[in-house]
């Protein structure tokens, strides 16, 4: 099984419209994609007490295989790309994985 890991970095004056990720975006995405299964985790804070969160929200999208999230990125990755200004001005950092456990 394979994840796609979509960070969006917390920085000064950054925003993100958490209910259009959950309720438009992700949904979409899993569609589009194929994906067999979404999450999504909201920052609350750092490591120390009181720090700030490295990132505002992590989504999360599983994959039968790697195979599958290639061939669909393909086609639909510009369409998901063009939607994120609805819902955050953070530029997405993003990971592939495979899931061990």
């Amino acid at each position: 099984m394979s994840r796609v890991s979509v960070m969006y970095p917390n920085r000064e004056g950054a925003t993100f419209d958490m209910d259009y990720y959950c309720n438009s975006h992700m949904p979409m995405a899993q569609r589009l994609l194929g994906a067999t299964g979404f999450s999504i985790d909201q920052g609350i804070g750092g490591a120390m007490p009181g720090s700030a969160a490295p990132y505002l929200a992590i989504g999360y999208l599983l994959f039968e295989s790697l195979g599958d999230f290639q061939k669909t990125i393909v086609v639909h990755g510009g369409e998901l790309m063009a939607d994120i200004v609805n819902y955050t001005t953070s530029s997405p950092v993003i990971q592939i994985s495979e899931v061990k456990v």
